[in-house]
């Protein structure tokens, strides 16, 4: 990422500042959300010894790092100790562990390099659970009853619009929820995890948003549905849609 970092501090005349965090499986969940974190306070608390005016201070990942940018950007919106950040960048993030049969995986499920079973493995090493109940999972049988009441708002192929369905989708049949595969898999509903599952109340505090989602990514529709939940609350989002675009484009 060094070169990436060059180019953006280049082109964009800023600071770029890059978070080594630590990885999983080795350093379980949460620690990168942790590091991630405990980087951006410090920067905000220190931005003046950088020359850079705290109150510009925006940031920015992709895939996991979009995920870890959300869950960041969630945790700051209550904190009065550090400056407000100034706006997030969300490149082909993945957002939720609720629905892996939304129109994207399914158009995608088998476009390189991020398959849709290679996105859910990634996933639980991520929380170090094991992936022997992969396909309970793509059935939907993690979630519990009552969950899938309350993420239905939030997580539903009726909140795609329709021209992003024509490439193929079908709704996928409901399949009755499983307590174990909930109970073993349940850290997937956090927001740390899952931003797109924070509540209302935190949502509506978040920054200006960049998005940046692909055609060809199982990880679309997360995408479209955090701006459909950040346009819902007023936040001013920025969407960008690469129409030949893959996952791990940039």
């Amino acid at each position: 990422y060094e070169r990436t970092c060059r180019y953006l501090a280049r082109k964009s005349d800023s600071v770029v500042v890059s978070v080594g965090y630590r990885l999983a499986p080795e350093h379980p969940f949460p620690a990168q959300f942790e590091d991630c974190l405990a980087a951006t306070t410090h920067f905000l608390s220190t931005a003046r010894d950088h020359g850079v005016d705290p109150a510009r201070v925006i940031i920015c990942g992709d895939s996991s790092g979009g995920t870890l940018t959300a869950a960041v950007a969630q945790a700051l919106v209550n904190r009065r100790d550090v400056p407000k950040l100034r706006a997030q960048i969300l490149i082909y993030p993945f957002l939720q562990g609720v629905d892996f049969n939304l129109p994207s995986y399914q158009q995608n499920e088998r476009v390189p390099i991020l398959l849709k079973e290679r996105t859910v493995i990634l996933g639980l090493k991520y929380i170090n659970k094991d992936s022997s109940l992969i396909p309970e999972i793509f059935k939907g049988c993690h979630v519990s009853e009552d969950l899938r009441l309350k993420y239905q708002k939030w997580v539903s192929p009726d909140n795609i619009p329709q021209e992003f369905k024509t490439r193929g989708y079908k709704p996928s049949p409901t399949h009755p929820s499983s307590e174990e595969t909930h109970e073993r898999y349940k850290l997937i509903f956090d927001p740390v995890f899952s931003p797109l599952l924070a509540e209302d109340s935190v949502v509506a505090q978040l920054p200006e948003t960049f998005i940046l989602t692909c055609e060809f990514d199982v990880l679309r529709d997360d995408g479209l549905l955090y701006k459909k939940r950040l346009q819902d609350h007023g936040i001013k989002v920025t969407w960008c849609h690469l129409q030949e675009g893959f996952h791990g484009t940039v």
